[in-house]
């Protein structure tokens, strides 16, 4: 949500930068509404004092005066009725909009329409080759006897899982050892509910944007949550935060549910999307200047680089163009790790800073100290790690010829030490 002085005063600049995120919006009406709704609460204000005005006159009127006064009184009221149910139809369609308000882009993020316009900032490492045939990771998942995919899918439906024996251990290993770096960098490991109040989900930005990727549940009136992020967001809403508190860091961990109603028919085969997920997610808040939250936003992208890298897997960082990052977005990296199955890179972790957008929704601010001004915080997310997303590649690069995984040496910890699991090893 943006600030509609800001907008007011900056209209060229909100226009250009809705377009540069692909969307359309009238911001002159949005401004003409904005001012009528101003002369409706302006004037109903003075009708309402019109009103008790002549309301507390009547006791001490002539009795020869009062029932005039009392229609005068009465024409108010019905005039103050009017203009009251017309400022409410006008302020809905106003917060309507102002909910659909894009955050702007920053002037750092490429211009381009969709994916295909992002742009590779390095690849680090190179794709695996190797010496005999390789499996895709449903394959390794039936040589090693982890999967349950064809009775689970009989039980829960379809982009389900259900994985056993040493994968279910290297699922929760990898969550571990991505907890251990965060605490080590000063987060706070914080386990979170996948259930929200619909409120939560305006604050973050999935509403009004994506309603139809969220599970509802009428009976109870709650959502299931895809991201710590949204609950993280919400934790300290309505708030006024010291600065000496600031940053706030936190590493939260929950399961996920995503409907992916937009992806029939994409990415149906294993692991690589399913409704169901668990995720330690990585939120800072902090102060509301650019300069800060841009430091913020490298710390989070050079962590879970870090984390690739500890897992041993050749990835690519991308620079998310205007029209593919969002609404939220200020500014967007994605990270995608190689696929050898399917030749390609794919996402495992998308970095963001989204500055005061989501505080605005979420009414969450803090104090300067330097001038004792309230102000709104900047937040920004990013993926600590997702499973089962991430087995994918960590699978399918770290086979061996007769099916087994190796296990990098930062990860071995984790798993009792060993060096490899499955296959004859």
């Amino acid at each position: 949500m943006l600030d509609i002085k800001f907008i007011i005063e900056n209209q060229k600049l909100v226009e250009e930068g809705i377009a540069k995120k692909g969307l359309s919006i009238d911001i002159s009406s949005l401004i003409a509404l904005h001012l009528d709704i101003n002369k409706l609460k302006t004037s109903s204000q003075a009708l309402a004092e019109e009103k008790n005005r002549l309301s507390n006159s009547i006791k001490t009127a002539a009795a020869s005066d009062r029932p005039s006064i009392i229609a005068k009184s009465k024409a108010l009221g019905e005039q103050l009725k009017a203009e009251q149910e017309k400022l409410a139809v006008e302020q809905k369609k106003f917060d309507d909009i102002m909910w659909r308000m894009p955050n702007l882009p920053s002037e750092q993020s490429p211009i381009g329409a969709d994916d295909s316009e992002n742009v590779v900032c390095r690849q680090v490492g190179v794709p695996t080759k190797f010496d005999f045939a390789p499996r895709d990771h449903v394959e390794l998942m039936e040589l090693n006897g982890w999967s349950e995919m064809e009775r689970i899918s009989k039980v829960c439906g379809s982009r389900t899982y259900a994985i056993a024996g040493e994968l279910a251990r290297l699922e929760l290993a990898i969550h571990l050892l991505v907890m251990d770096k965060l605490t080590q960098n000063g987060f706070r490991v914080i386990t979170v509910p996948s259930l929200s109040k619909e409120k939560p989900l305006y604050g973050q930005g999935y509403l009004p944007f994506a309603r139809d990727e969220i599970y509802y549940m009428p009976e109870d009136d709650l959502y299931l949550s895809g991201t710590a992020e949204l609950i993280l967001n919400s934790l300290r809403a309505d708030e006024i935060i010291p600065e000496n508190e600031l940053p706030i860091l936190y590493a939260g961990f929950s399961p996920c549910f995503r409907r992916e109603a937009g992806a029939a028919g994409k990415d149906t085969r294993g692991l690589t999307r399913v409704h169901q997920f668990m995720k330690t997610e990585q939120f800072v808040i902090c102060k509301n200047d650019v300069r800060e939250s841009e430091k913020w936003h490298q710390k989070l992208l050079q962590i879970s680089e870090e984390v690739l890298q500890d897992l041993e897997l050749p990835y690519q960082v991308l620079e998310v163009c205007t029209g593919d990052m969002g609404a939220p977005k200020y500014r967007q990296y994605d990270l995608e790790a190689w696929v050898p199955s399917q030749n390609c890179y794919r996402e495992t972790h998308s970095c963001s800073n989204i500055t005061d957008w989501q505080a605005r929704r979420t009414n969450l601010r803090y104090r300067d100290n330097a001038d004792g001004r309230v102000k709104f915080v900047h937040t920004l997310n990013n993926t600590g790690i997702a499973t089962p997303r991430a087995l994918v590649p960590f699978l399918e690069n770290h086979q061996q010829a007769d099916g087994s995984i190796r296990i990098p040496e930062k990860l071995q910890p984790y798993m009792m030490g060993k060096k490899f699991i499955g296959g004859n090893k």
